[in-house]
């Protein structure tokens, strides 16, 4: 970031642009981007033209620590007044997958040194799946079977778990492959920072792996060409739940369709971006990933169940040394017994799954007491999310919901005073509202906190199908008319998560 524009943003917010949070590391590049309509560089500015106001830090410091549920309440099946009724708490996680998948930097620590403010020659954010595959089987190996001979570099490398059934046979195949010390091996150690996403991570492993078995069976291809094959089916069926079921929930069937449109001709449906643009390739606007697809954290619950016997675990622990089972963190091999049943994540089967917590400004109550090993100082993660979006200079809610032609929220629909802030606290907040504040009371004003609202879900669908649009090898380019095939669950062109995990775990 030029000096000029650090010197704008003081010493404190400029501290702020390296925070992480929930156990991610920032992807490198975030610190500078520029505010000049320039369209080159990992990171960029969907909304260039709009100015920043600063909101003080220790108005955004109180309003954030004041962001929290009322009390923990468990993960029975029985809903709760926090809990959403339209999405199961699958989805959640799903997000996290997602992000980690579009913000994979797998050549970071090669170019660090030649380029420092990793402004260029870096990836284009994709949905490519390469935190499951990484660079291939070749540069890879390790993430990869080696010793059956059909599948050699072909299928991926699932681990088992270290205990035993009551008869003593091993468990296989329940867990990520991990090093003698319990590290997972896999393309992004992002994906094993909680025990829930680690094995939806092992879930797309499997897929990949039962699919491998069908292609070579109905295609009867082998080596390469299997692998590759069997790669591009699983990448666009991934692509196919992201927009067809993780968009259509989190963000509205009528903005998704906006956006992908079906007009009637033979080539498939097609792409009308009104906010999104760019001139070489697709970047990650900040506008997105400091604040709008952050929706995700309002919708984490204090605890899960896990399976019919493991219930009710908190997702962070209370004590500096916590024990294996007090907690959902992960970097560790999977814990006796605590294999996923993913019909109590998402409707399989006719299961009731436990839900998501609503999309609004009460966020559970672990996540405003991180533990040390996320963030040092415990900083409430509502206070994180509101210093990273100052230190971007994000444009206030107002501003951008102006900018869309959409109605902004009034002073009492934002309801700042519900949260025992001073007077001139709260002036400051209704004048310039905080671009991840806004999204998340407008999902609550405008949807009862069931799914975003028109700036938030137009921000986050633009982008998630606009990073399809600009990758070459996604179905939307290749084959827009393409329909999810190959899986018995895809039915008349339908697929969705829950069919995607029944097939690969059943």
């Amino acid at each position: 970031m030029p000096e000029d524009q650090l010197d704008a943003i003081g010493q404190e917010d400029q501290a702020d642009l390296g925070v992480t949070a929930h156990g991610a590391a920032e992807p490198r590049g975030l610190s500078a981007v520029p505010l000049s309509a320039l369209f080159e560089g990992r990171f960029g500015r969907m909304f260039r033209t709009l100015p920043f106001v600063s909101v003080p830090r220790d108005t955004l410091v109180a309003l954030g620590r004041r962001m929290a549920e009322s009390g923990e309440t468990g993960a029975d099946e029985e809903l709760s007044p926090q809990d959403n009724a339209r999405i199961p708490s699958a989805y959640t996680y799903l997000g996290q997958f997602i992000d980690h998948d579009i913000t994979f930097d797998p050549v970071s620590q090669l170019q660090r040194f030649n380029d420092p403010d990793a402004l260029h020659d870096f990836r284009t954010p994709r949905f490519d799946l390469d935190s499951v595959y990484g660079s291939g089987p070749a540069d890879a190996p390790f993430l990869y079977e080696w010793i059956d001979a059909d599948f050699r570099g072909v299928k991926l490398l699932a681990g088992r778990n270290p205990d035993a059934d009551t008869d003593g046979t091993p468990l296989t195949r329940q867990d990520l492959p991990r090093n003698e010390q319990g590290r997972a091996l896999i393309g992004d150690p992002r994906n094993d920072e909680n025990i829930i996403v680690s094995q939806l991570h092992l879930a797309f492993i499997k897929f990949h792996d039962r699919l491998c078995d069908r292609v070579k069976r109905d295609r009867g291809l082998d080596g390469a060409e299997l692998f590759a094959e069997t790669r591009r089916l699983v990448t666009w069926h991934y692509q196919w739940v992201v927009v067809h079921d993780f968009l259509v929930k989190v963000a509205g069937d009528a903005v998704v369709k906006d956006i992908l449109r079906d007009e009637g001709t033979a080539g498939g449906a097609t792409v009308h971006l009104k906010f999104f643009s760019w001139e070489n390739q697709p970047f990650m606007p900040v506008e997105f990933s400091g604040a709008a697809y952050r929706f995700g954290h309002s919708m984490v619950r204090p605890k899960y169940d896990l399976n019919d016997v493991v219930n009710d675990v908190p997702i962070f622990a209370h004590t500096e040394h916590p024990g294996p089972f007090d907690h959902l963190g992960g970097f560790r091999r999977l814990p006796e017994a605590w294999t996923i049943d993913w019909g109590k994540f998402v409707a399989i089967d006719g299961s009731t799954p436990q839900r998501s917590r609503l999309i609004n400004t009460l966020i559970a109550p672990p996540l405003l007491e991180l533990p040390r090993s996320v963030d040092v100082n415990r900083t409430p993660l509502p206070v994180l999310n509101l210093r990273r979006g100052k230190a971007l200079q994000l444009p206030s809610g107002q501003a951008v919901a102006q900018h869309m032609g959409a109605t902004a929220l009034t002073s009492a629909q934002l309801d700042f005073s519900r949260f025992n802030l001073t007077s001139s606290q709260r002036a400051q907040l209704e004048a310039n509202t905080p671009l991840w504040y806004y999204v998340l009371k407008e999902a609550e004003v405008q949807h009862d906190g069931q799914q975003l609202g028109e700036v938030g879900g137009r921000i986050v669908a633009e982008v998630l199908i606009g990073l399809l649009s600009g990758d070459p090898q996604s179905y939307l380019r290749v084959q827009p008319n393409w329909t999810p095939t190959g899986v018995p669950a895809a039915q008349a062109g339908d697929f969705t998560l829950a069919d995607l995990l029944k097939f690969a775990t059943k």
